[in-house]
């Protein structure tokens, strides 16, 4: 299912992924000729980093969501695109040299498709790096959404409903990754857990994009109770003495890559 997000106002709450993307953009060590593939770009502001250091190469950020890609689409211009493309519809062939995510494939519930997918999508000698959510990832918003969801006047909207969240533990990961195909693996768990600044910046991080899918279940009437119910029981729960709100943030981090291309030698016989 493809969640609709508003792109300006992540563009504003999303602080904290920012800060993750960045990190992982330093480790890349990129030579300045690659083609990279940015999966789930939102708001389009990583993969405007990763075009900067790219002067010989260029960028393609990719995004389900349109709200997120005309966030992004401003941005665009020179070795940066975007294209609205549903990440399980990866549908490239040996052209990218490294395919990078981040703080978006918890979104994502077939990584075996996934993997499959951008083993495919790159050339020989190319890498991937992901970082996106794992177990035990935001216990305090997940335990407020699941009351909310059982409350009178809210339980019945969410018969069938699918929980969005895709977060494995990394062991389980490393097994799926183990078998996608890569001649090299690394997968680890990371302790990422948050103070936000303020009450303001972790109800913006709620409204967007924690609480879309579950908005979009629910008739006009019963969307306000909802997200004041969950808004009001993580302040509850997470506020500290100095204003600060503690969420627990558990991350998958991935490097996988591709042998890269047969180097020819020459044979002799006695």
């Amino acid at each position: 299912m493809t969640h609709e997000f508003d792109g300006r106002k992540y563009e504003k709450a999303s602080a904290h992924q920012k800060e993750w993307g960045a990190r992982l953009i330093a480790e890349l060590d990129l030579k300045g000729n690659e083609r990279v593939l940015d999966l789930g770009c939102g708001d389009g502001t990583l993969t405007t980093q990763l075009a900067a250091l790219l002067p010989k190469g260029e960028v393609l950020g990719i995004d389900a969501s349109r709200g997120m890609i005309e966030a992004a689409l401003p941005k665009a211009g020179g070795n940066l695109r975007f294209r609205r493309l549903d990440i399980n519809d990866l549908d490239f062939e040996n052209e990218f040299d490294v395919v990078f995510s981040n703080a978006a494939l918890h979104w994502v519930k077939d990584h075996r498709r996934l993997l499959r997918n951008v083993r495919r999508a790159l050339r020989a000698g190319g890498r991937l790096r992901f970082n996106f959510a794992g177990e035990g990832n935001c216990s305090h918003l997940f335990s407020a959404i699941e009351a909310a969801m059982s409350r009178e006047g809210h339980r019945q909207f969410f018969s069938g409903f699918e929980w969005p969240w895709y977060t494995p533990n990394p062991d389980d990961y490393r097994l799926l990754a183990d078998s996608s195909g890569f001649s090299s693996v690394r997968v680890w768990g990371e302790n990422a857990d948050r103070f936000f600044p303020d009450e303001s910046a972790m109800i913006a991080w709620i409204d967007q994009p924690s609480l879309v899918p579950f908005l979009a279940n629910l008739p006009e009437r019963a969307k306000a109770s909802f997200r004041n119910f969950v808004v009001s029981r993580m302040i509850e729960e997470t506020k500290q003495e100095n204003g600060t709100c503690f969420e627990t943030f558990r991350r998958i981090n991935v490097f996988a890559s591709v042998a890269p291309p047969l180097v020819g030698k020459w044979i002799t016989t006695d």
